[in-house]
């Protein structure tokens, strides 16, 4: 096995500008392009990544946790309860699975359901080649995990002073979390027009970054209103032909990544 560890793709943004739909477009790229199997990861408190997916969620992590500070069965230790839990949260679909992290824990002591919920999840990671994971702005689920490594961070935004200001904060929380990353994308969802003075001075203060731009679609606006999952996009979609365009530059790299490790374990 040439890579020990799942490559992967994080999300992350301020609510609204999008970050979730785009997250569903990569699992749905991936998909098109034999990259699988994928884990899904729903790192948003505010969890609506099995909407987009088309997947009803029967359990969360979050309440695996809860479970195990007072639903553990008589004679049954808590490591195998919650890894029973986490199995239960598991959502099977073609090629991809969903896991709902959930909200973050409530007043008490979770360190030790945290201790064990983590092993479990980095065990779950492991099965996986390709994770597809959509962060809350704070990333906070993930700054939890054992592996801290993001080979590809996107971080979406709208053409919006606050919402280039939220990204800025995020890639400034990525370095204070000792997170380490490979590349970084900034996404300029909803886009209209011809970038304005003061994004584009945001844009400058992010750093090396490439930037790349989705536009506004109705087609989004018509899914969501329907209740559609925007997964199911059909290829007319501009929102869609320009996010393909970028996942398409992120292939390119990802098997430059493949061929460059597996030249390094030739050599060796």
């Amino acid at each position: 096995m040439l890579r020990q560890r799942a490559y992967t793709f994080a999300l992350a943004g301020k609510g609204g500008t999008g970050k979730t739909t785009l997250a569903g477009l990569l699992v749905r790229f991936l998909k098109e392009h034999d990259m699988t199997p994928i884990l899904a990861v729903d790192a948003d408190s505010n969890a609506n990544f099995n909407e987009v997916l088309g997947l009803t969620v029967e359990g969360t992590l979050g309440q695996a946790r809860e479970a195990m500070k007072t639903s553990v069965p008589v004679g049954m230790t808590k490591d195998i309860f919650i890894e029973m839990k986490v199995e239960q949260a598991l959502v099977e679909a073609e090629d991809f699975d969903l896991i709902v992290m959930g909200r973050p824990e409530g007043p008490g002591c979770y360190c030790a359901a945290n201790n064990l919920l983590s092993k479990c999840i980095d065990r779950l990671l492991s099965n996986y080649p390709y994770l597809v994971i959509d962060n809350e702005a704070g990333m906070e689920h993930f700054s939890r995990l054992t592996s801290k490594d993001i080979d590809v961070l996107l971080v979406v935004s709208d053409p919006s002073r606050r919402g280039m200001l939220s990204a800025r904060r995020i890639c400034d929380l990525v370095d204070e979390l000792g997170i380490r990353v490979g590349r970084k994308f900034l996404v300029i969802n909803q886009y209209r027009q011809g970038l304005t003075r003061l994004v584009s001075q945001q844009i400058e203060g992010l750093g090396p970054a490439s930037v790349a731009t989705i536009p506004e679609d109705e087609l989004i606006y018509q899914f969501d209103l329907e209740g559609k999952p925007t997964i199911q996009l059909p290829s007319k979609s501009v929102a869609l032909q320009a996010a393909n365009e970028i996942f398409a530059r992120l292939l390119a790299e990802v098997v430059d990544d493949q061929d460059r490790i597996t030249s390094q374990h030739a050599g060796a």
